[in-house]
């Protein structure tokens, strides 16, 4: 890394060394990193939340809305045609956040991860704050609200690159997808966080459900700047091999010439790391999944809040802010689901068979859902969180354990500065998912939503079907087969 002597340890960690004496041990650091990357995706994610609460106060139905002594509305999302805008508010911050995501990282490969992340959480926090603002400023113009999204998907896009790469500078494979699965809790936690501060003060105004979000955004970035060692080498540590996590001792001549290798290399291979990045065996097979999943787990994301307000749910229907905290529990099945899918695709060391599985399992889970969940609550509380199991669990997998595992493959021999770079592909592709998902379900919601539920079994196939390939090797790499061509899709660590 060309900019790693230019890393300073962070001023946070500088001052408990000073006050305790000596330094942490690895061990401890360890927590601390997990600790404090948790902390910092779940705000991303808690700040993404408010557009889905605010939708039905936005946008209600002049019925449900006199029903539940709501307003009647914010233009321009509260004409004919407003679901549709709300649709396209979704995709303009999905799609800035899918194209960001491949600059980012590059980027994130290159610069000091701690700052590049720090910067990433404050301007995210500041265009969401202003997005809120447009309520005290009677801003009624929709390229306001387009261009305030628009901005902060691009700062969002800092945020899984640079917190995958760190963790995997830490942690080697052995247990990763168990300690991922745990870690990747984030998501879940930080849409139910941001789920019920939003809700929580959108009785003053729907502008503070996104000020509140944006405001903690910011504060995580301080965090972030004061304490995250984004590399073992910062606080001191050598580095950490990539299978068994052990930290590796060094020689100072041997280190000092493989740097200049290092330098050698950036020099000459500039700008071929997104091309090599894609040839890893397992790369594009497993962002093309992710496209699907994440088109699936984020059309719950931006839509669910809308949708329980808008159905009878046992003859009735229910408040925003009802529904909005009611909404939480699908992550709250997502979190069991995440940690599952890890534990089983480490137990069992088949990461596409595991996702695969799951993605088939969420298909009967949603209709099932969708056919019952108006029975009663209860029934619907538990049809919910079963979905968010299935749908959250290969989701949470594929963006942690096995985008980690593919940023440290064998091909690349040990160059892990290529994790950001292999994340922000995987991801990248999947929130091009992302964006399209919220988008069809503005206009197919015009439908009736039926249509919305076949179009969320339609991509949980096509999800588990682009994963067939790596499922056959996994299971003829279990069975004893020998692959002549190049060996199994994916190798991971005993």
């Amino acid at each position: 890394m060309t900019l790693g002597s230019k890393r300073k340890t962070p001023p946070g960690v500088q001052l408990l060394r000073r006050i305790r004496g000596r330094n942490w041990s690895p061990k401890t650091f360890r927590y601390v990193i997990l600790l404090i990357t948790f902390i910092a995706y779940a705000c991303y994610h808690a700040s993404r939340k408010p557009s889905s609460i605010v939708k039905s106060v936005l946008h209600p139905e002049p019925s449900k809305a006199d029903a539940n002594n709501e307003s009647k509305g914010w233009e321009p999302f509260n004409g004919k045609g407003g679901t549709s805008r709300l649709g396209e508010i979704d995709v303009a911050f999905l799609a800035c956040y899918s194209i960001g995501m491949y600059v980012a990282g590059h980027l994130g490969d290159s610069l000091d991860l701690r700052l590049f992340l720090t910067w990433g959480m404050i301007g995210s926090g500041f265009f969401v704050g202003l997005f809120g603002m447009g309520y005290f400023w009677n801003v009624h113009a929709f390229w306001f609200f387009l261009v305030m999204q628009m901005a902060a998907g691009l700062f969002q896009a800092t945020g899984w690159p640079s917190v995958v790469a760190v963790v995997g500078n830490w942690f080697g494979k052995r247990k990763r997808g168990l300690i991922m699965g745990i870690w990747n809790a984030h998501t879940s936690v930080g849409n139910i966080c941001g789920s019920l501060i939003a809700a929580g003060v959108l009785q003053y105004g729907w502008g503070w459900s996104f000020i509140a979000p944006g405001f903690v955004m910011s504060l995580g970035g301080v965090l972030v700047y004061l304490f995250l060692a984004a590399y073992p080498e910062d606080v001191g540590f050598p580095d950490i091999n990539s299978n068994s996590g052990k930290f590796i001792k060094r020689n100072r001549d041997i280190e000092e010439e493989e740097e200049s290798v290092e330098a050698d290399v950036e020099r000459e291979g500039e700008g071929s790391g997104f091309r090599y990045a894609c040839m890893i065996p397992g790369v594009i097979p497993f962002a093309l999944c992710l496209f699907f999943s994440k088109l699936v787990a984020y059309t719950f994301l931006y839509w669910l809040p809308f949708y329980l307000s808008q159905t009878t749910i046992g003859g009735e229907y229910m408040s925003v802010k009802t529904a909005g905290n009611l909404s939480t529990l699908f992550d709250v099945g997502g979190i069991v689901g995440g940690i599952l899918a890890g534990y089983i695709s480490d137990k069992f060391k088949a990461r596409a068979t595991t996702a695969a599985t799951f993605m088939y399992a969420a298909i009967p889970a949603m209709l099932v859902y969708h056919s019952y969940g108006g029975i009663s609550q209860t029934v619907n509380i538990v049809l919910m969180m079963v979905a968010g199991l299935f749908v959250n669990g290969p989701y949470a997998l594929i963006t942690t354990a096995v985008s980690a595992d593919l940023g440290t493959h064998k091909s690349l021999q040990g160059d892990s500065r290529a994790l950001a770079t292999v994340t922000a592909i995987i991801d990248g592709t999947g929130s091009a998912g992302a964006a399209l998902g919220p988008l069809l379900t503005g206009f197919l919601s015009t439908l009736g939503w039926e249509a919305v539920f076949y179009m969320l079994v339609v991509g949980a196939l096509c999800a588990g079907l682009l994963l067939t390939r790596l499922v056959i090797a996994e299971i003829r790499e279990k069975l004893g087969y020998v692959d002549e061509g190049n060996g199994p899709i994916l190798c991971f660590a005993n």
